[in-house]
């Protein structure tokens, strides 16, 4: 039965005021209207603005100007409009120090964390419970204890002299910091971080249905298979989520300058330490100011790129 129209076609009046009103109720869901419920966000939309917003536009101010820890410049920094920005993307160090960061980022986070997380986590799915609970406080262990502790037993470990590597491969003299710089701090991100990884895919594959793991092993499929064809199509969403986090995460780690400073001669200086040391050892803070923003900038495409996959998987 077809909508009673007038004369020009249209929807009576009654019809589409009751859409209309729908409409408003659907946008309205919890029924605050439109002032109780910005008093109720402002306070959080307030933090965001003390906390992020503005640390985000000082930062961008002090990047146009020539400000430094000491001197006249520390007193009256002059502005100098965009020379900060494009001397650092015009200066090699800069680029180095990018190059570093990006392979930390890939082999000790995207690659070390998520593939020894998701190792992990399967096979303590099928493991004796009390190794299992075991397991899971070893590795937490690395997580939570502080940063500075962690970095002084890995410093145990690895020295020339009297550490524990050496007296176990028997290398004596070896100093692991210096001659191996970049495959030492990988590997220390990798310990510290998996933890996180292995309890996100913890929770990820006890959401699979077992029985269809089951059907998969009764018609013969193979561990590899029943991965590919069971479990990531289930966990995919698990998977993005934690690259995406575990990215951002060792992108702005300052963790590793505790063991090797960046160096020796700025072979492990990651951008975190390259604008520590521009900006604090250097006094340029200006300058630190500039190259923490490109950073920011940097973050910001990545974690987009994250989640435009997100949105096209949903």
């Amino acid at each position: 039965m077809s909508r009673p129209t007038d004369a020009a076609g249209a929807l009576p009046a009654v019809v589409t005021g009751g859409v209309r009103r729908g409409s408003a109720r659907h946008s309205d869901v919890a029924g605050l209207g439109r002032a109780r419920a910005g008093a109720f966000v402002a306070p959080a939309l307030a933090l965001v603005g003390l906390f992020l917003v503005f640390p985000a536009l000082w930062t961008a101010y002090l990047g146009m100007t020539d400000y430094r820890l000491t001197g006249l410049s520390a007193q009256a920094p002059n502005f100098v409009g965009l020379d900060n920005y494009t001397d650092t993307l015009t200066d090699p160090a800069f680029h180095a120090s990018l190059r570093l960061t990006l392979v930390f980022v890939l082999l000790s986070g995207v690659l070390g964390q998520s593939l020894l997380g998701f190792a992990a986590a399967w096979v303590l799915r099928t493991t004796n419970r009390a190794v299992k609970s075991a397991i899971e406080f070893l590795v937490l262990l690395a997580w939570i204890i502080p940063s500075s502790v962690v970095s002084f037993l890995w410093i145990a470990l690895l020295d020339r002299g009297d550490g524990t590597l050496n007296a176990m491969l028997g290398t004596e003299g070896m100093s692991w910091l210096t001659q191996y710089p970049m495959t030492s701090i990988i590997v220390f991100n990798i310990w510290v971080g998996t933890a996180f990884s292995m309890l996100l895919f913890s929770s990820a594959l006890a959401s699979v249905p077992p029985s269809q793991l089951e059907s998969a092993r009764m018609v013969g499929a193979s561990t590899w298979q029943q991965l590919r064809d069971v479990v990531l199509p289930h966990i995919r969403g698990h998977i993005l989520t934690n690259t995406l986090l575990i990215t951002l995460w060792t992108f702005n780690t300052f963790t590793p300058y505790l063991l090797t400073a960046g160096g020796p001669n700025h072979e492990s200086e990651i951008l975190p330490v390259y604008i520590y040391k521009v900006a604090i050892t250097g006094g340029r803070l200006g300058v630190g100011a500039a190259i923490s923003l490109i950073m920011l900038l940097i973050n910001l495409v990545i974690a987009t790129v994250y989640l435009r996959v997100l949105r096209e998987r949903k």
